[in-house]
């Protein structure tokens, strides 16, 4: 039963929970923006059009964005590390015998997520020497 019933969950049930999640706050947020501009309507105040705008064009420096790369490399790294760790400790406990779907799915998890940390390290290291001088120009202009 645990062999069916997990797949069906991180295949089916996970990815529709994260976006009916995602769908149903964008609703709420142009719920609320439209609810404030109504009343404001009615009142006869003038409405601020700028307070309504996407927060999506947010500008980020190169800094942000690099510290960005760096912090979802050490959590990918980790968890890596984390799920490899359990999965020998799952063979190592069931005696190499009794395949599960569990026992098959840590260790390639695991080394996905330390492949994909590793090299969001060489992306973050990488990149910080090669646009030392952006962001040191950046910040300069951030000063002024």
């Amino acid at each position: 039963m645990e062999d069916f019933l997990v797949p069906i969950f991180i295949c089916v049930v996970l990815p529709v929970a994260i976006v009916w999640l995602v769908a149903r706050t964008k609703q709420n947020e142009t719920n609320r923006k439209a609810e404030i501009m109504l009343k404001a309507i009615e009142a006869g105040t003038p409405v601020d059009l700028d307070q309504f705008k996407s927060d999506a064009k947010v500008h980020k420096t190169i800094k942000q964005d690099l510290l960005e790369k760096l912090n979802g490399a050490c959590i990918t790294t980790f968890m890596g590390v984390a799920f490899l760790i359990l999965g020998i400790l799952r063979v190592v406990i069931t005696d190499f015998g009794r395949s599960t779907f569990l026992n098959k799915f840590w260790l390639p998890a695991g080394g996905v997520l330390l492949a994909v940390g590793i090299g969001l390290f060489v992306t973050y290291f990488v990149g910080k020497k090669m646009l030392a001088k952006e962001m040191e120009a950046e910040e300069r202009n951030l000063e002024k």
